[in-house]
């Protein structure tokens, strides 16, 4: 091992070569318990050992107020938990049963991105399977909308 830390508290030795140490919340040769995908999402980690809730600070609970609202929302917190669990992986890429609720979470987002753009179009500037440009037909979460998905 090269160095222990640096001033900046990286670990040098898994910067350069991929080795980690193992979470002191977490044994090496277990899955850590997970949130549901949507408790993940409002505190902003899968992780139920990883979670450290602030003082008596309760997540504040999201709610769409449309059909459309409320597929975006559950695109959101799929996309969240697919990133998390991606940050997962990198470090533990031989945890099957974390990898298998990845799979899960990526092949239900598809689905549902797919049903977002089929209905209200597209979510991604990038996307091109339309006759025309359709991406400023989209209306913006402060066009013609309104209002607050925070209930």
């Amino acid at each position: 091992m090269l160095f222990e830390m640096d001033n900046d508290g990286y670990d040098i030795d898994f910067l350069l070569n991929g080795v980690t140490n193992p979470s002191p919340n977490m044994s090496s040769t277990e899955s850590p318990k997970i949130f549901p995908v949507n408790e993940g999402f409002i505190r902003g980690n899968m992780y139920v050992n990883e979670y450290k809730p602030y003082k008596n600070y309760t997540p504040m609970r999201l709610k769409g107020r449309n059909e459309r609202e409320m597929l975006l929302l559950r695109i959101y917190e799929l996309d969240f938990a697919i990133n998390d669990f991606n940050l997962y992986l990198d470090l533990h890429p031989n945890d099957s049963r974390i990898y298998e609720e990845f799979k899960k979470c990526v092949k239900e987002s598809k689905k549902l991105k797919s049903e977002y753009e089929e209905m209200y179009g597209p979510l991604c500037l990038t996307e091109d399977d339309y006759k025309n440009y359709k991406w400023d037909e989209n209306p913006w979460p402060w066009d013609k909308m309104g209002g607050s998905m925070y209930v």
